[in-house]
Formats: structure tokens, sequence, C-alpha cells
């Protein structure tokens, strides 16, 4: 669901304060967020009932298309946005690539400061520390099935590079969302940014 507050002028369409707006549950208020808003004097809410456990959801989709350069993103906090590390920081890549300024209240996060960014530096650091485990164990579990006999081995994921250079496109100009680039081809994290570096080494 979206809720308005307040009205656009044409001023305002240049540098227009947006909020994000999460609960879980239906039977979770929104009342807390709202008041947050309210503070920040925004002009337009994009507000949603759903989990935050991927970055599958209407309303974050529509914000993400409506937010332009000079805009500011207010949300009452990180977990807002998505619980999975990962997702939030495409959530946040996008944003960035389209010259849009995230301020989260409680974390007191601003991503037009030094400080903030420092903020977003971590959280990537953080999660290439959590892809770095999750291979790690992967390789162990392969070396235990090997001393077993049982490993056999991937056979490699075909790719369809053209439909791959179309989504590519459309990530690239905000259209899309990382996740929704690694879904429509149907790829897991690790194989998308592989194909993605292999991708974007070949173009250049």
């Amino acid at each position: 669901m979206s809720r308005y507050t307040g009205v656009l002028t044409e001023s305002s369409e240049c540098m227009s304060k947006i909020g994000y707006i999460r609960v879980s549950t239906e039977h979770q208020e929104t009342a807390r967020q709202e008041t947050i808003m309210k503070q920040y004097q925004v002009e337009r809410v994009f507000a949603e009932k759903m989990s935050g456990k991927n970055a599958n959801r209407p309303e974050l989709k529509s914000m993400l298309d409506y937010v332009r350069e000079g805009d500011t993103l207010y949300i009452e906090s990180i977990s807002r946005l998505g619980r999975s590390t990962r997702d939030l920081l495409n959530i946040i890549d996008v944003l960035q690539r389209k010259g849009v300024t995230l301020v989260s209240s409680k974390e007191n996060i601003d991503t037009n400061t030094p400080q903030g960014r420092f903020v977003l530096s971590i959280f990537a650091a953080l999660s290439e520390l959590e892809r770095e485990q999750t291979l790690q164990r992967q390789r162990e579990g392969i070396a235990i099935a090997k001393s077993h006999g049982k490993y056999k081995g991937r056979q490699p994921i075909a790719i369809d590079w053209m439909k791959f250079g179309q989504l590519y496109e459309q990530w690239k100009s905000g259209n899309i969302t990382a996740v929704e680039f690694q879904k429509q081809m149907g790829l897991r994290s690790n194989t998308f940014y592989r194909r993605l570096r292999e991708y974007e080494q070949g173009i250049k």
C-alpha cells in the first residue's frame, strides 16, 4: 500500500523527501514509523506489511522505481529495507547509482556524510565476510565428500548472454535491482556475481 502525505510542488519534484515503512505482519502497527516520517516532513511514503526476508516486495520496488537523483529516502531503521545483508547492499547500490541519499533514524546514518558512507563500507565488509565463510564451508564439505568418493562436481550452468546483457543494462540504469536481475537469470548469488564480473570484463 502507498501512503501519500502533503502535496508535491514543481520545485520539490527535483529534490523530494521520500519515506519507506515496513512491518512484517498485518497485526503490527506502523504508527511509530509514521511519526518519524512526520518529523522528517516527508512528501511521499511507501508502506507495506511484508516480511523482509527477501527484496521481492511491491512497495519496495515501487519506491526504488520512483526515487530519482537528488531525492532523500528516510527509514526508521536499516532493517526496514531488508534482513539480508546482501539484499540490503543491493538496495543501497540502486539508491547510490540513482543519486539518492539514504537517512536511517535509528542508526543515525546519512549517506551524504563521510560517517554514513563509512558505516555502509562496514556493511559491505560484513557481507564479503559472510560470503567467504559460506564458500569456506562449501569447500570443506566438498573436501569431505571427495574423501568419501561421493563428490562428482557440478556441470557448468549455461548462460543466455543476450538476456544477461539486456538485464544488465536495466540494472545499470536503475530499472531493476541486482536481486531481480539474479532471479530472472535463475542464478545463485555466488554464480551471479561471478558471471557479472565475467560480463563486465568482456565489455571493457
